[in-house]
């Protein structure tokens, strides 16, 4: 393999050659499964633990769906955190069970039935008929609320009990009249401050469900809403007042909605995009009431670093990524990536993305975007290999990144017959090109030497000439 070129990455092509590069130590035993060993290990208590209410009974459940062996643990887990006082929603419980019983009845997995980790039942049935009972109490006096202000005509009233009623229906676990409340809400908007609430609120429940294809058209409607209330001042609940207050709540109101931006880019595959929104200032403080009870702020580092690993050119990186303070580089194991990126130690690279592989797929926003990602940061690895060299040698590069010569010329073809290739065969000729770069030298030498007679010819023309010494033109 000699003379290569070197080509921009194309990656949509790269998303599509993805799943044909998946490395195949990585690839689990039972197909739909999640690879748990040595080399990939997952701490399921560390996990779990930056996430309250939904989202980690959420993560809990997507646990159990692709990871058999985790599956007991996160079924008791799980069955622990909705008891909690501020779990709501008892048909978590009805989907705990099924999840687990799913799993359990696959033909190619052999765990602990149902019976023997949960045999007597009672305490999570008592559970649920008394938080249904106090469910029916809230709702009914939520409905009755809503119409005595119905019939009052007092517009904020109205509002404030349709934003009540929907923060029941979500906190229930009934999505869609939360949304349907939500929305109704916004006819009794009286102030830009009372829409941008309303966007927001209508942002954390789609996010909450997975729902991102609404997320544009919400996030415009929230950057409208923000305009007006920083340009007049004016709020509620302390927000968007005056002076710093304004600055605060423009900058959490931002980091949220770059995040929801952000998300809806990552779950449409435009890695390049959700990268760029990634990037943007995020904070615990600012994201807050959503850090851990939607997203943690080590997940969005970890789909920083991906998305800027995947799309980002070295020095973009370098400026955007290592040298800033956002979150980018948080998470497990992304700081000791990025190191290992910036050295060109593309074999420790590889190791830490497959390292860490088990924790990657088992996030339910990463994981169908996992083997892309990292195909496209494995070519673009392949392609910096190349820059600095005219010409290379396989066993050098199969050792550079760990892999056998077989599997290198696999890679380095795949890529080549991609079409508009990251890596491309040239030859050049030097005696060709010295021919080229003299001519070019000639033609300009040639222009410069005709301007300099010309404006020789000039100076002659208007000094002898009497009719421009009577207007006093002089060439300068």
């Amino acid at each position: 393999m000699s003379n290569m070129d070197v080509d921009p990455i194309d990656e949509v092509e790269m998303v599509q050659y993805s799943m044909q590069t998946e490395p195949s130590s990585s690839r689990p035993l039972v197909p739909w499964a999640v690879v748990l060993d040595d080399a990939h290990p997952f701490d399921l208590d560390a996990y779990v633990t930056g996430y309250s209410g939904r989202a980690a009974l959420d993560r809990l459940i997507h646990v159990i769906q692709l990871s058999p062996p985790l599956a007991p643990e996160a079924l008791t887990r799980a069955l622990q955190l909705l008891v909690e006082p501020t779990q709501r929603d008892t048909e978590y419980y009805k989907t705990i069970l099924s999840s687990y019983e799913a799993t359990a009845s696959r033909p190619d997995v052999k765990i602990p039935s149902l019976d023997d980790l949960v045999p007597d039942h009672r305490q999570f049935v008592a559970w649920a008929e008394k938080t249904n009972e106090r469910n029916n109490a809230e709702h009914k006096k939520l409905e009755v609320e809503l119409r005595t202000y119905t019939g009052n005509m007092i517009k904020e009233s109205i509002r404030m009990a349709h934003r009540d009623l929907a923060e029941f229906y979500r906190v229930t676990g009934d999505f869609d009249n939360a949304l349907r409340h939500h929305t109704k809400s916004r006819e009794f908007c009286t102030t830009t401050q009372n829409m941008l609430e309303m966007c927001l609120s209508v942002l954390e429940l789609l996010l909450e469900q997975r729902t991102f294809s609404h997320v544009p058209t919400y996030v415009f409607k929230a950057e409208s809403a923000l305009d007006g209330v920083i340009s007049s001042g004016h709020g509620s609940s302390g927000l968007g007042v005056s002076g710093s207050k304004k600055v605060d709540q423009h900058q959490t109101v931002e980091a949220k909605l770059a995040l929801c931006t952000a998300l809806s880019h990552l779950s449409n595959g435009n890695y390049a995009k959700a990268a760029q929104d990634f990037l943007q200032p995020m904070s615990a403080t600012a994201l807050a009431p959503w850090a851990g009870s939607i997203i943690s702020t080590g997940d969005i580092g970890v789909y920083a670093t991906l998305c800027a690993l995947a799309t980002l050119g070295r020095a973009e990186l370098k400026t955007r990524v290592v040298e800033s303070e956002g979150v980018a580089g948080e998470g497990e194991g992304m700081k000791e990536l990025l190191e290992a990126w910036m050295a060109s130690n593309f074999r420790a690279v590889l190791e830490l993305l497959s390292r860490f592989s088990a924790r990657l797929l088992l996030d339910p926003l990463l994981g169908t975007h996992v083997w892309a990602l990292i195909a496209l940061i494995r070519s673009r690895a392949v392609v910096l290999y190349f820059q600095p060299f005219a010409t290379i040698r396989l066993e050098r590069m199969s050792a550079a990144f760990g892999w056998t010569v077989e599997d290198t010329e696999r890679e380095v073809v795949a890529l080549i017959q991609r079409g508009t290739s990251s890596v491309g065969a040239r030859s050049t000729n030097p005696r060709a090109q010295l021919y080229a770069h003299a001519i070019k030298s000639g033609v300009e030498m040639q222009r410069a030497t005709n301007k300099l007679l010309l404006r020789l010819q000039l100076c002659v023309y208007y000094t002898h000439s009497p009719v421009a010494a009577d207007f006093g033109v002089f060439l300068i």
